[in-house]
């Protein structure tokens, strides 16, 4: 609540000093010449500190949102990974282009529960047909909500964020679709029978390892040490360096590309007509599943049945979540239905070496 003090100055003349004190927030204090000029600010900075909307900064009345996602872009966005810059890069320009025009001041977390509304309802797409799905929209969010932190621990631009007050979506379980072993053996040999002598080798180190197209296709031949049958990934997603471990089929095809690769590439996977950028896969990869009748896959996908390969052979959810590159568990929880076999075995021989079969 707001207090309102009378003081007098040493002059003789009447001051009117306002308190408020909130719950969970600084007390803030200003002093007036008039008691209506004291009373509206109390009223009106109340108001404005329970709706978020209060900031003591002059830089949140001041600065823009899009001078902060345009600082943000330039100093901050250079410092994450490929996959990253592309990504956030694009979704905070999102923001931009919808609310650049405010100032920070004016950044409520009603406007920015408005514009996650309109996340999850705009078309999008090449046909307008597509709606964003919630696990999207909250990534746009995390992207906001970053850029709002750092303007508030490092540029001193606002006092606090108003990012932290919305909500995020309710986001579903995770899709878990991977081939089953006649899916597997008809797309193997669409692929081997491609166009694209590239598709067949990419494909099958993706089921091996399990690793992302983008990690994939931005693979170097630097990275690639067959002396020791393994790959490092040096940029992932999470930024964190990832060993890929080369065996059976993939190593093979490997090895057999390190033979013939080309001078003027470092890439793996490199474009016919341009050795700086690797190949376009989608048009083949297209073909290839419509050869071997495969529906309702997407490339991430080989990605899933790596990773259900491993939990239907034993592996654990930590070690599924290593191989994957996951920080936690909670991303590779959606394939513990799949561990359940192997679980229960594992409690049975221990019951047995406790109690006696």
């Amino acid at each position: 609540m707001g207090l309102i003090e009378e003081r007098a100055t040493k002059d003789g003349k009447k001051r009117y000093r306002v308190r408020i004190r909130l719950t969970g927030h600084p007390e803030e204090c200003a002093t007036f010449r008039r008691k209506t000029d004291a009373k509206k600010w109390e009223q009106d900075t109340e108001a404005a500190i329970r709706d978020g909307r209060y900031f003591k900064t002059r830089q949140a009345k001041k600065k823009t949102l899009a001078d902060l996602v345009d600082r943000y872009v330039r100093d901050v966005i250079p410092g994450k990974s490929p996959y990253q810059q592309t990504q956030q890069t694009r979704q905070l320009k999102w923001w931009k282009t919808k609310f650049g025009d405010y100032t920070l001041a004016h950044v409520t977390p009603a406007l920015i529960a408005e514009g996650r509304d309109i996340l999850g309802s705009e078309p999008i797409g090449k046909h307008g047909k597509k709606k964003r799905s919630n696990a999207t929209v909250n990534r746009y969010l995390a992207a906001l909500s970053h850029a709002f932190s750092v303007a508030v621990r490092e540029w001193g631009w606002l006092d606090g964020s108003p990012v932290r007050k919305v909500s995020r979506l309710k986001e579903s379980r995770g899709r878990v679709r991977f081939l089953s072993k006649d899916e597997r053996t008809r797309l193997l040999k669409a692929c081997r029978e491609s166009s694209q002598p590239l598709l067949y080798p990419l494909v099958v180190l993706a089921l091996s390892t399990g690793a992302r197209q983008g990690e994939l296709l931005a693979l170097r031949w630097s990275d690639v040490d067959l002396k020791r049958k393994v790959i490092r990934l040096e940029d992932t997603k999470n930024r964190e360096r990832r060993a890929l471990p080369l065996a059976g089929l993939a190593f093979d095809l490997i090895s057999e590309l390190s033979k013939v690769r080309r001078i003027d590439s470092d890439l793996v996977f490199p474009s016919k007509n341009d050795g700086r950028k690797p190949f376009y896969l989608r048009a083949v990869w297209l073909k290839a599943l419509s050869d071997a009748k495969v529906k309702d896959f997407r490339f991430h996908d080989l990605r899933h049945t790596a990773a259900s390969y491993l939990a239907m052979n034993g592996a654990t959810l930590a070690e599924i979540a290593e191989v994957l590159g996951h920080k936690t568990l909670a991303m590779v929880k959606r394939y513990a239905h799949l561990t359940e076999q192997h679980t229960s075995g594992v409690v049975a021989r221990m019951n047995e070496e406790i109690f006696g079969g």
